[in-house]
């Protein structure tokens, strides 16, 4: 995921998340976009310095630096989110990219219920909602992204 700063051509800021510059650039040239103070689709991006981390700023925040620092209560809700998520993860089946294919054969059940996880694309997980197939979205976690 990229995350821009936006601007519209009113002056109006606003940040947007894309998952390449391609997608961003086919959503700003279809008028996709719209600036959500004023409604307009001049949309651009706004100069953005990209956040590089050295080893000396890896060790900072390695060493909880007071700006990185989670409270007792994040802790403690980042400690819950890793344990379902473990949960989860040891008491299914991993179907890898087939996750959308088993989850339909279960639902119409075509194959014995189970738990399962795997992968799916946004498109995949729209038609499961829409044909009324249950399943849900692991949380990533701040190591998942690492």
């Amino acid at each position: 995921m990229i995350k821009y700063q936006l601007g519209c051509a009113k002056g109006h800021t606003f940040d947007g998340w894309f998952k390449s510059i391609a997608e961003f650039d086919d959503q700003q040239t279809r008028a996709l976009l719209s600036c959500p103070t004023c409604g307009t689709t001049a949309i651009d991006r706004s100069p953005m310095a990209p956040a590089v981390m050295t080893g000396a700023a890896k060790r900072r925040v390695d060493g909880n630096t007071p700006s990185l620092r989670f409270d007792q209560n994040t802790k403690e809700k980042l400690a819950a989110a890793r344990a379902l998520k473990r949960a989860l993860l040891e008491n299914s089946q991993d179907v890898g990219q087939h996750f959308a294919e088993e989850a339909r054969k279960i639902h119409f059940g075509e194959t014995d219920a189970r738990a399962i996880h795997g992968e799916a694309t946004a498109e995949d997980a729209q038609e499961l909602a829409e044909a009324g197939i249950d399943f849900g979205i692991l949380p990533r976690l701040p190591e998942d992204t690492n």
